[in-house]
């Protein structure tokens, strides 16, 4: 998979791709992540993204020209699954979403900032639009690097146990439920006896009602869906 990430800030962007799971997934050649900052796209001296609202108003809004010359360039070059809008008002980010996108070779993640974009970047290049939640952040990149996570982690290959992530929360519709580990008697705080017995069948049959009721207890609405 290649993402291609848009934005005015890739420095802001950069250090996460360079720990962790998604280190490991560039270094394993299953990702390429690359940043093309926005301000080596435009045509005026200041290098200036921005310019004020036609109609009066606060704040500012980032123009189409250097989008435009950007997107274009990248198009030119190869075919995009998609091209992604981070933006509160977009689609609200789930895990189905992201097992969706993990399957895609090609996305183009572009990072809003001030007010947002000149819409006419929406009308015309934009073919998916993401929000991660009904909040507003001074730009688009810490959107961009929670949608990355969702999606690397699960492309095979990049866990160590790549059914680790079958088992995570939302992938059933249900939350996980309660995980132990180590020692079995900790100050007299006990793992529930039926993890320790070695018998799988009852383990699953625990496992399956505990995911309901912390679902039931803490989401309902998944139930609902």
């Amino acid at each position: 998979m290649r993402i291609d990430i848009i934005t005015v800030l890739p420095e802001l962007l950069k250090s996460p791709f360079e720990a962790s799971i998604m280190k490991r997934a560039i270094e394993k050649k299953i990702v390429e992540v690359h940043f093309h900052n926005l301000r080596d796209y435009t045509t005026n001296k200041q290098k200036s993204v921005d310019d004020y609202p036609y109609g009066g108003g606060a704040g500012m809004v980032m123009t189409i020209q250097p989008i435009d010359d950007c997107i274009s360039f990248l198009k030119s070059q190869r075919k995009y699954d998609e091209i992604i809008y981070m933006s509160p008002d977009g689609e609200t980010l789930n895990q189905k979403m992201a097992n969706s996108m993990s399957m895609f070779e090609n996305l183009i993640i572009l990072c809003g900032h001030y007010k947002g974009v000149d819409q006419r970047v929406r009308d015309q290049f934009i073919t998916k639009e993401i929000s991660i939640g009904d909040y507003v952040l001074s730009g688009g990149e810490l959107g961009a690097l929670v949608l990355c996570d969702s999606i690397i982690r699960l492309i095979p290959g990049v866990l160590s146990d790549e059914t680790s992530a079958l088992s995570d929360s939302f992938q059933d519709g249900l939350l996980s439920g309660p995980i132990y580990t180590r020692p079995a008697d900790y100050k007299g705080w006990k793992v529930p006896e039926v993890l320790t017995s070695g018998h799988f069948a009852k383990i699953d049959k625990w496992r399956d009602e505990k995911s309901y009721e912390h679902t039931k207890n803490r989401r309902p609405d998944l139930l609902n869906e």
